[in-house]
């Protein structure tokens, strides 16, 4: 189906988050008409930082209350709309059944709308990397649109904690058959890596594991990434410019997904020491990240980590598409942590004169 018109009206879900937040602040740099959807209009604390935009004092910009729970809620709102980014999260991957009817919440209001041509779905890299068998990775470390985790591994469970993953592969495939059933707007997936960057608002510091982490970081206190992986990071701004390159590209079809992360890769510890070498001025006090996993998992520390090295990430399809072009991830750590202080106020463990700076990255 055709691109989204330039300078046209797109809807955007989760529009008070933190990849939300920054999708329609792109959109509206590029001269968009955005439809926000959050939760609840009137809660100054999650929306203030929309309503401070100056499109939203032009009227470009207008909020719009949706619940994801309620069917039809979105008819109104995607009515005259000619895409919608559904970047909203839902309250429990676990439970497959309410991830679908979210699904066919949001699907049905497109349908009605019979303006909507295109759909961009927020899905994760979990939905292409998350295994229940490390050797998986061994045995396919690259790391592409085509790659999916190994769905008839029988530990592949939401109570063994693939419920995100599994959640995103749904998603993902409801929206794309709807589509191509429909025949009148396409559905296309972005799995975007792990987001970091500056937060917008004060409580986009919750709202998203990586800049928590970090504020942890700054805090002096965070925990080691699971089975050791390593952060495999995208700048939540190259995600938002993914996000709406795809909207617009003319090369994009029905049912394909897209990868959006920069390829850097970087252990958690080596995070944490990246915050003194990029900002010596806050003098922050490097920690060791806490070890929650049992000791079983502990002993296997160095065969996880060079099983994690072996893997290649690619994103040549969504450079190609788009023409996103993706910051380092040093950029995006500086501007993550000088936001939290700035926006949300988070206070810096500094180290005291004589101790020791953060050990190089191993």
């Amino acid at each position: 189906m055709a691109p989204v018109p330039r300078r046209g009206v797109i809807a955007v879900t989760g529009a008070a988050g933190f990849l939300g937040g920054w999708v329609v602040r792109l959109l509206l740099d590029r001269g968009y008409r955005v439809r926000a959807c959050v939760r609840r209009v009137d809660d100054e604390a999650r929306t203030g930082f929309l309503k401070a935009m100056p499109g939203y004092a032009s009227g470009r910009l207008t909020l719009h209350a949706a619940d994801l729970d309620r069917p039809g809620c979105f008819d109104d709102i995607f009515a005259g709309c000619h895409g919608v980014a559904h970047v909203a999260h839902i309250s429990d991957y676990n439970d497959q059944g309410y991830v679908r009817r979210t699904c066919d919440h949001i699907i049905a209001s497109v349908e009605a709308s019979r303006s909507v041509t295109r759909v961009i779905v927020t899905s994760s890299v979990a939905a292409v990397i998350s295994e229940m068998d490390l050797q998986e990775v061994v045995r396919r470390p690259v790391f592409y649109e085509d790659r999916y985790p190994d769905e008839m591994n029988p530990k592949r469970t939401p109570e063994r904690g693939q419920g995100y993953s599994m959640g995103k592969l749904i998603a993902e495939r409801a929206f794309a058959e709807a589509a191509a059933a429909s025949g009148f707007w396409d559905a296309v997936t972005c799995c975007p890596g792990d987001n970091v960057g500056p937060i917008q608002s004060a409580h986009q510091k919750d709202m998203g594991p990586w800049q928590h982490h970090i504020e942890g970081m700054l805090r002096g206190r965070y925990e080691q990434n699971g089975v050791y992986r390593p952060w495999m990071t995208v700048d939540v701004r190259d995600d938002a410019a993914g996000h709406i390159g795809l909207l617009e590209s003319l090369s994009v079809r029905n049912g394909e997904r897209y990868i959006a992360w920069s390829t850097d890769a970087r252990n958690v510890e080596d995070v944490c020491a990246s915050i003194d070498r990029l900002l010596p001025e806050l003098r922050h006090q490097w920690t060791a990240p806490v070890d929650p996993f049992p000791d079983r998992l502990k002993a296997r520390e160095g065969e996880f980590r060079a099983i994690w090295a072996q893997a290649e990430l690619r994103n040549e399809r969504i450079r190609a598409a788009t023409g996103v072009s993706f910051r380092p991830l040093d950029d995006s750590i500086r501007d993550c942590v000088e936001s939290l202080i700035a926006v949300a106020g988070v206070p810096v463990a500094t180290r005291p004169a004589a101790a020791p700076t953060a050990p190089a990255p191993g």
